[in-house]
């Protein structure tokens, strides 16, 4: 129900966004009521549309009944913004007169919902919607969840759909009605919910803390079985990779499987066995025995097999599976990994992770078509995800299709404006077909954010150097930060060739071609040796830069152009 619907005095279209309400309130409900105005069009967003509100799908079961064995990453969420301001964008062009619609209490929304309007108020600003937004509101905010089945059935919902800020608030007022002696079960629900939520907001060290509080507060087998699973997870994966312990790892999985022993024969027994037997796969698999780790995952699957029934749990097959593709890669064994992801995909279709998996598999063996396929399903059920529009831009760029890269890194920076290598693949394209303002503008942009980035330093020497600007700088701080950059040491030498320092430019391309069998750089240091009347070493480049492939046409013929006149002149 759109109960985050308020009445605002003579405004029609007002919406209650405080956060009691829960996850994107008050921009859920307007989203449904645009949705139902335009079905057409909001079945091209049924993905965001369905994670932000969730009761437009009728056929879903609730997220928290689910049981997912894998949770959203927190980023989604700006995936979800864009795509919902996309969606909201296109109705708004439509109006034929203007449109005010009000959020009261923005000052008390939701992290989710703060960050949909932030994303919405600037895409929207050139059409006839206008957006109030009140730090006030008419309404009083609903009270907290307060009995055990509420918490539980709130957290679970916010974990479930990936709203971490959310879980980690109702998990922490969970943890206050109870204590450990008073309400065991609901206490470790809080604590192990709060830990999930922490863990996916990259504050690991904090769900360790909670983890060694669980094992203190309580002997409960199962409860210090999860625990340990948990904490070597958080060795493994979470920590920053300065603070990982591959040996504490490994002890924690082993006492969460003698732990797993201990509990009578059951579906759940051999279920919790084989996902602890997994962590031991991915450690072995990372320090250099992927055999052990892929006969730990094909026993695993064959133990999995005999107690569920067909058609049981079919992500828990599916996640083995998909190990096991990760193992056969890493044996390289490409056949069967893509094997094991078109079995993974057949258990598990909603899943856009693997079809990013499948869609590289394909990429590496030339199957461009098919990985473009991939991407962009992986794109329909993600919803957006940068890496699947970035690699999508890669693969039409090698298509020659450019103005289609142009429009999936732009998507990538609409929803992760710190993606950097789209930032520097879209400035370096921008330069390449000529538009050398809006290159230096995405150059300026990354460099926003990453001051010392050494390509974004070189595109934007590049731009300044093309205009006759000082350059030489650039490339050199580019150089500082990463001295295998072949186009800084190429472009600082055309700098110093151009200013007559053709020994300087000589050395820059020594460093150039070193690191490089392209031809661009022979070329130009044949050009600047014949400069200095080096004729033989001349001719031995402008013969080396003929002889690479794919040569493009005009370049060949200037390079023999080149060699002709050295060999003449010697």
């Amino acid at each position: 129900m759109a109960r985050d619907v308020v009445a605002c005095g003579p405004a029609v279209n007002c919406f209650d966004c405080h956060r009691g309400h829960g996850p994107y309130a008050g921009v859920a409900a307007f989203l449904a009521r645009l949705a139902a105005e335009r079905p057409r069009l909001a079945a091209r967003h049924e993905v965001e549309l369905a994670a932000i509100a969730p009761w437009l799908d009728r056929t879903a079961r609730p997220p928290a009944e689910e049981e997912p064995i894998r949770f959203h990453p927190a980023r989604r969420t700006a995936c979800l913004a864009y795509g919902a301001a996309e969606f909201v964008a296109a109705w708004a062009e439509g109006l034929r007169k203007p449109v005010t619609v009000v959020f009261e209490h923005v000052a008390e929304a939701d992290e989710t919902t703060a960050e949909l309007l932030a994303v919405l108020a600037p895409r929207v600003a050139a059409t006839p919607l206008r957006l109030e937004l009140r730090e006030d509101g008419t309404a009083e905010p609903p009270p907290p969840p307060s009995t055990p089945e509420a918490v539980r059935a709130a957290l679970g919902d916010g974990l479930a759909r990936g709203f971490y800020h959310h879980a980690a608030r109702v998990a922490v007022h969970g943890r206050a009605l109870v204590t450990p002696g008073g309400d065991l079960r609901q206490w470790w629900a809080c604590t192990t919910g709060l830990a999930t939520a922490l863990t996916a907001l990259e504050r690991a060290p904090e769900a360790l803390d909670l983890y060694d509080q669980a094992r203190a507060a309580t002997d409960d087998p199962k409860i210090n079985m999860s625990a340990a699973y948990a904490t070597a997870m958080l060795h493994a994966r979470h920590l920053d990779a300065a603070a990982q312990d591959q040996t504490l790892a490994r002890h924690w999985l082993e006492e969460a499987l003698r732990l797993a022993a201990g509990l009578e024969d059951s579906p759940h027994k051999v279920i919790s066995t084989v996902f602890y037997e997994q962590g031991l796969a991915l450690l072995d698999a990372r320090q250099g025995a992927p055999e052990q780790a892929l006969r730990l995952i094909d026993d695993g699957l064959a133990r999995l097999a005999a107690v569920l029934a067909p058609g049981e749990h079919p992500q828990h097959l599916a996640r083995l599976r998909h190990n096991r593709a990760q193992v056969h890669l890493a044996l390289r064994d490409a056949e069967r990994a893509l094997a094991d992801l078109d079995l993974v995909i057949a258990h598990d279709p909603g899943n856009c992770e693997y079809y990013v998996d499948r869609a590289a598999l394909h990429r590496a063996a030339g199957r461009t078509q098919a990985a473009i396929k991939d991407y962009g399903t992986a794109i329909r059920l993600g919803p957006h995800l940068p890496e699947a529009y970035y690699n999508r831009a890669v693969l039409h760029l090698e298509r020659g299709h450019e103005q289609r890269a142009r429009e999936d890194l732009e998507r990538v920076l609409a929803v992760e404006p710190g993606h950097l290598d789209a930032r520097i693949t879209l400035a370096n394209l921008l330069l390449e077909r000529g538009a050398s303002e809006e290159a230096e503008r995405q150059a300026l942009a990354g460099l926003a954010l990453a001051p010392k980035e050494p390509a974004l330093l070189c595109t934007l020497g590049l731009v300044r150097s093309e205009r006759g600007e000082p350059a030489e700088e650039l490339f050199t701080q580019a150089l500082e930060g990463d001295p295998t950059l072949v186009e800084a040491w190429t472009n600082r030498a055309a700098v110093r060739f151009e200013r007559g320092e053709v020994s300087a430019a000589v050395a820059d391309l020594d460093r150039a071609v070193a690191l490089s069998p392209a031809p661009e750089p022979r070329f130009n240091r044949g050009t600047a040796l014949a400069r200095l009347g080096r004729w033989e070493e001349a001719v031995r480049d402008f013969t080396d830069a003929l002889a690479q492939p794919g040569l493009d046409r005009t370049l060949r013929r200037e390079i023999r152009a080149e060699l002709e006149r050295c060999r003449r002149a010697r």
